[in-house]
């Protein structure tokens, strides 16, 4: 098999107003003419730019590639510029690399020749095959047919991976520069009900859960700042459980230091068909609700994030 090399674009169905922007083939980042609150948004696991290349080398359709994206989040959270807070989003899919872990958890198994000793093959994501590069979709289909070369994985890595990380680090410490704190936001939606690799699997799930690493990524106002906008909005929210939250909330979040990071999860059965990745009547009420939360969330008193 050769390399299987994503063509990253913009994608197709662009729903989300142009800003000043910094822009590139694995990311963008819409920003506010003025960055008026010290709060970032990121959407790592939309993407939508599967090239040939990659189709061609799974063993898998499109569509179920696609079950592993977190499908039309960039557009749930496409209002944060607009209160002053820049939004990154990732442009390949997840199930190409995936932003949301360590840059080099990669299962041997999944290569015909040896990997370079900085690999980390020993986490409980590669025993799940849900590594930087995964070996199965969420709902635990194998995605590819043959094995890959190290070489297939660092050139993922390093023209997708390590510039949209890149970029996110310098919105982060731009942001604590200029306010003297930072809140990170990672967004994501899961499957409304457990999946065969979860921890929950045939569990329904709630319509939103939080993720704070078991209070260790930011300081409690801010989880509770976000319970509280959204169970006034009518939702059920749950805490760390089953997602405490990912590389990027453990990464980032550095209460000690004034950066702190909250992961969002969204419960996908509120606005979409999850079979046939199309949006559902819910997605215009569940923006409106998400933008009273990101008003919520950038109106923080930056107090409440300075270092102790």
């Amino acid at each position: 098999m050769g390399a299987a090399e994503v063509s990253l674009s913009a994608p197709d169905d662009e729903s989300v107003q142009p800003y000043p922007a910094v822009q590139s083939a694995a990311f963008d980042v819409r920003a506010p003419a003025v960055q008026t609150a010290p709060v970032v948004f990121a959407s790592p696991h939309s993407g939508r730019a599967y090239s040939p290349a990659f189709i061609a080398a799974s063993r898998l359709d499109p569509l179920m590639l696609r079950r592993s994206e977190d499908a039309f989040v960039d557009e749930i959270f496409a209002a944060a510029p607009d209160h002053g807070a820049p939004l990154i989003r990732a442009h390949f899919p997840r199930a190409y690399v995936d932003p949301n872990r360590e840059s080099h958890e990669l299962d041997p198994a999944m290569f015909a020749d040896a990997l370079p000793d900085h690999v980390n093959s020993g986490s409980p994501r590669v025993a799940a095959g849900l590594g930087t590069v995964a070996r199965i979709v969420a709902s635990g289909e194998e995605i590819y047919s043959d094995l890959l070369r190290w070489s297939d994985a660092k050139r993922r890595i390093d023209n997708c991976y390590v510039p949209y990380h890149a970029a996110l680090g310098d919105l982060v410490d731009e942001t604590r520069r200029r306010f003297g704190v930072c809140l990170l936001v990672d967004c994501h939606s899961m499957p409304s009900v457990g999946g065969p690799m979860d921890a929950d699997p045939g569990h329904p799930r709630s319509d939103f859960i939080l993720g704070d690493c078991h209070a260790t990524s930011c300081v409690a106002a801010v989880c509770d700042l976000a319970e509280r906008s959204l169970v006034k909005l009518g939702y059920q929210v749950t805490r760390n459980d089953p997602y405490a939250g990912g590389f990027t909330t453990r990464h980032y979040g550095c209460p000690e230091n004034s950066v702190h990071a909250l992961q969002i999860e969204i419960n996908r059965g509120l606005y979409m068909n999850e079979w046939t990745i199309e949006r559902g009547p819910g997605i215009a009420p569940l923006i409106e609700s998400v933008k009273r939360l990101i008003e919520n969330l950038v109106a923080i008193d930056p107090a409440l994030l300075a270092v102790p």
